[in-house]
């Protein structure tokens, strides 16, 4: 009796092993599929996306000129951009997936109607780094980006000559937008100023 006793304990141990691990298994299972689900969005809304980054992209380049009227220009662009986005389709993520995207649009909308206002190049230029700040990692990161690869890059000396900032480029060699072609001291001499800080990939 007592051999079969601790036969049963045994066996009853190893249900409780094996029903415990296949459970389990199965959770992570689920949870990986849905994490994978929420990074995939449609071609249309990969395509608004890329909108904004090519939008972006002009902005850095007329920054880079220091031409006020092509970074007014540009800027409305880029606003125009990002009320094309479909912000809907987010909705099939998680609700933080969304909140977290519709908080970014609209601090760098706010930054961008900003800019719009300054007098000078270099309060437009703040207004730019800010701009940037919000949209990586934040933005970047909440929209599952999935375009082509960019660069975060950084001037130590950006504003002020003190003060750093980070822009992002499509092109791994410094192209620096705040201190430019046009720069009142410095002319073109500190145009690849600059060091790349990150890359940002497709997830």
């Amino acid at each position: 009796m007592l051999k079969k006793g601790i036969l049963f304990v045994i066996i009853l141990l190893f249900s409780i092993v094996v029903y415990r691990n296949f459970f389990n298994n199965k959770k992570v299972e689920i949870s990986s599929t849905e994490q994978i689900q929420l990074k995939k969005h449609s071609n249309e809304f990969n395509q608004s996306v890329n909108a904004v980054i090519t939008a972006y992209l002009g902005l850095k380049d007329a920054f880079v000129d220091a031409d006020s009227n092509k970074i007014r220009q540009q800027t409305n662009l880029f606003i125009q951009t990002l009320d094309r986005i479909d912000t809907l389709e987010l909705k099939k993520d998680t609700s933080s997936v969304y909140e977290t995207v519709m908080s970014a649009i609209n601090d760098i909308n706010l930054n961008a109607q900003s800019l719009l206002h300054q007098h000078s190049v270099l309060e437009m230029r703040k207004d730019f780094s800010s701009l940037t700040d919000v949209m990586f990692p934040t933005f970047f990161y909440a929209v599952g980006y999935e375009g082509p690869k960019l660069y975060l890059q950084n001037c130590p000396m950006a504003i002020d000559d003190s003060i750093p900032a980070n822009w992002i480029s499509n092109q791994y060699e410094i192209v620096n937008p705040y201190l430019g072609n046009n720069h009142p001291v410095y002319k073109s001499s500190m145009l690849h100023c600059g060091e790349v800080k990150d890359s940002i990939i497709a997830k």
